[in-house]
C-alpha cells in the first residue's frame, strides 16, 4: 500500500499552525482570566517562557549588578564576602522568588504586588495596604531603573579612565552621559517594543558568552598575580569599613541584594505573556538558580586574580571595575575588552528594566492612583501597544532625580539602597499578609508551595525586613557627609509624599483595583476564617 509523501515544508507548516492555534487558545484563556481579575486585555501577548525568563535574567544582569557596586563588597571584607555573600543572598532570595511565584500564579496581572495586597488583605485594610504597596512599587521601579542607567553612565566614566586615568569626570559630565544612556533605553522601549523579546534573547547570549570570555581571559592572563584557594574563598578584611567583622560582612551584601532587587518586576509584564499563571512562576523561580550559577562562574576567576584592594579603592571615580580588569589583563586593550562586556550587559539591563518600569507605572495609573492618571493609563495604538505616557513619566522622573548627583553624590547613591528597600517592602507585604491569613488564599494557587509554604514565606519576609535595616546603614564608619547613607531619609521622604497625596487626592479617587463580584466573592470565602478578616 502506497503512503502519500509529506514534505518537510508541509510538516513545518502544520507544526507552526498548531503552535499558533495553541497560542491563540492559551491567550483566550488568559484574556478570560484577566477579566475575572477585573481588567480587560489591552496589551498584545507576545512573550513565552524563554522570552520572559531571559528578560528576568536581563533585569538581574548578574555581571553588571555585581560589578557596578563592587567597591562596597571590597570595603565590606573582600573575597569571602563576595563569594559567600553571593551564595547566601541567592539562597534567601530563592525563598522570596518561590513566594512571589505562588501568589503570581493565582493573580497574574501587571498590577503586581499592590493588586495582591488588595486581594489578600481584609476589606477594612486592603485599600490603604494596596495604596502603600503601589507607591513602594512605583518608587522602587523608578529608582532601580535610575540606578541602572546611572550605574551604566558611571561605567562609561570607568571605561574612559582606562585610557585616560588622569581624567576625573565632573558631576555634570557624568550626568550628561547618564542622559545619553537613558535616551537610548527609552528609545528602544518606544520604537522597538515588538523586538524587545528578541533583544532579551540577545542579552542572554551576550551575558553567557561574556562570562565565559571573562573566565578564560582572566584565568589565562592573571597579570596582577594569582591567589591561593584559601585567599579566594576565605580572605576577609573588614578594616576598610570600620565596622565589627560580623556587621561588615553584612554591609558587603549590598551588591548581591542589588542584583536580585528587581526579581519581581517581570510580574508587571503579566499581560504580555502567554499563559502567565504557568510561565511567570517558572521564570521567577528558575531565574535565581541560573543567576546564582552565573554569578559564581563570574566571581571565581576574579577572586583568584584580584589586584590589590587598597589600589582599587583609591580610584577617584569610586568605580574600580575598569582599573581592576586592566590590572588583571596587563594591558589597557585587554581591560577595555572585558569592561565592554559588562557595559553591554548594563545597556541591555537598562532597556529591559525601563520597559518593566513603564508597565508598573501604567498599571498603577490604570487604577487611578497616580496624578493625571487618565493621561498615564493610555496605550498607544501606533507604537506596538506601548504605554507611551507612562514610559515618558518614568523616564522624566529618573532624569529629574538624577539632578541630585549634581549637588551630592552621596545623596544620589542612596537611591540604590532606596530601590532595594522599596521593592523589597512591596514584595514582602503580600507574602506577609498571606502568612497572617494562614495562607488560606493560596490553597488553590496553580503554583503551590504545599506544606513548606509557611516556612518559605516566613524566611522571605524576615530576609526583607533585615535587608531594609541593613541598607539603611552607612558602608563605612566614622560617618561623614560623603559616606552617610541617606537611603532611610529618602525612603521616609517618599512615604510622606505618598501619604500627603493620599490625603489630598488619593482617598477621593483611589478605590483600589476593580474586582468582579464573582471573583471577589470567591476570594472573600477563602478568607472567612482569616485573622485579618473584619
Amino acid at each position: 500500500m502506497l503512503r502519500p509523501r509529506i514534505s518537510a515544508t508541509t510538516i513545518f507548516h502544520r507544526t507552526t499552525t498548531m503552535s499558533l492555534k495553541d497560542d491563540v487558545d492559551v491567550d483566550a484563556v488568559a484574556r478570560a482570566g484577566l477579566e475575572k481579575l477585573g481588567y480587560k486585555q489591552e496589551m498584545t501577548r507576545s512573550r513565552g517562557l524563554v522570552h520572559i525568563l531571559f528578560m528576568t535574567l536581563a533585569i538581574m544582569a548578574v555581571p553588571f549588578g555585581l560589578s557596578a557596586p563592587i567597591a562596597t563588597s571590597l570595603v565590606g571584607g573582600g573575597p569571602a564576602v563576595m563569594i559567600w555573600g553571593w551564595i547566601l543572598v541567592s539562597v534567601l532570595t530563592q525563598t522570596l522568588a518561590l513566594s512571589l511565584a505562588e501568589i503570581c500564579s493565582k493573580y497574574p496581572t501587571s498590577a503586581g504586588a499592590y493588586y495582591w495586597c488588595y486581594r489578600l488583605a481584609s476589606p477594612r485594610t486592603r485599600l490603604l495596604a494596596s495604596w502603600i504597596n503601589g507607591w513602594f512599587t512605583v518608587v522602587g521601579v523608578w529608582t532601580i531603573a535610575l540606578s541602572v542607567t546611572f550605574g551604566t553612565a558611571q561605567l562609561v566614566v570607568a571605561g574612559a579612565g582606562i585610557y585616560h586615568p588622569e581624567w576625573n569626570a565632573a558631576p555634570w559630565q557624568t550626568y550628561v552621559i547618564f542622559l545619553g544612556v537613558t535616551a537610548v533605553a527609552c528609545g528602544f522601549c518606544l520604537f522597538f517594543n515588538k523586538y524587545l523579546p528578541a533583544i532579551d534573547i540577545i542579552c542572554a547570549c551576550w551575558t553567557g558568552l561574556g562570562i565565559i570570555v571573562i573566565l578564560i581571559c582572566v584565568s589565562v592572563k592573571a597579570a596582577a598575580g594569582r591567589h591561593s584557594i584559601s585567599y579566594a574563598l576565605g580572605h576577609f578584611d573588614p578594616s576598610y569599613s570600620g565596622w565589627t567583622p560580623g556587621w561588615s560582612f553584612f554591609i558587603g551584601l549590598l551588591p548581591p541584594a542589588y542584583v536580585y532587587a528587581a526579581i519581581g518586576m517581570i510580574t508587571n509584564m503579566a499581560e504580555e505573556v502567554h499563559n502567565p499563571s504557568e510561565i511567570l512562576p517558572k521564570a521567577i523561580t528558575w531565574s535565581v538558580p541560573i543567576g546564582a550559577l552565573s554569578g559564581v562562574v563570574y566571581l571565581l576567576p576574579i577572586l583568584f586574580t584580584l589586584p590589590d584592594v587598597a589600589t582599587l579603592l583609591q580610584v577617584a571615580s569610586g568605580q574600580p571595575i575598569g582599573l581592576m580588569f586592566t590590572l588583571m589583563m596587563g594591558s589597557r586593550a585587554g581591560g577595555f575588552g572585558l569592561w565592554f562586556i559588562v557595559f553591554g550587559i548594563g545597556m541591555f539591563c537598562a532597556i529591559s528594566i525601563s520597559c518593566a518600569a513603564s508597565r508598573a507605572t501604567w498599571a498603577f495609573a490604570r487604577d487611578k492612583a497616580i496624578p493625571f492618571h487618565q493621561l498615564f493609563s493610555k496605550i498607544s495604538p501606533h507604537l506596538d501597544d506601548v504605554p507611551v505616557n507612562a514610559l515618558l513619566l518614568s523616564t522624566v522622573i529618573q532624569v529629574l532625580l538624577g539632578l541630585i548627583y549634581l549637588g551630592s553624590s552621596a545623596a544620589f547613591n542612596a537611591f540604590v539602597g532606596v530601590a532595594v528597600m522599596c521593592l523589597g517592602a512591596s514584595y514582602a507585604m503580600p507574602v506577609a499578609i498571606s502568612l497572617v491569613n494562614g495562607r488560606e488564599d493560596m490553597r488553590d494557587a496553580p503554583f503551590n508551595l504545599g506544606r513548606f509554604g509557611t516556612v518559605i514565606n516566613a524566611v522571605a519576609v524576615f530576609w526583607i525586613m533585615f535587608a531594609i535595616v541593613l541598607f539603611s546603614m552607612p558602608a563605612v564608619i566614622p560617618v561623614t557627609k560623603t559616606s552617610m547613607n541617606y537611603a532611610s531619609v529618602v525612603f521616609v521622604g517618599f512615604g510622606v509624599i505618598s501619604a500627603v497625596w493620599y490625603l489630598i487626592n488619593g482617598r477621593f479617587s483611589y478605590t483600589g483595583p476593580f474586582i468582579p463580584k464573582e471573583s471577589a466573592g470567591s476570594s472573600e470565602s477563602n478568607r472567612s476564617s482569616s485573622p485579618l478578616r473584619q
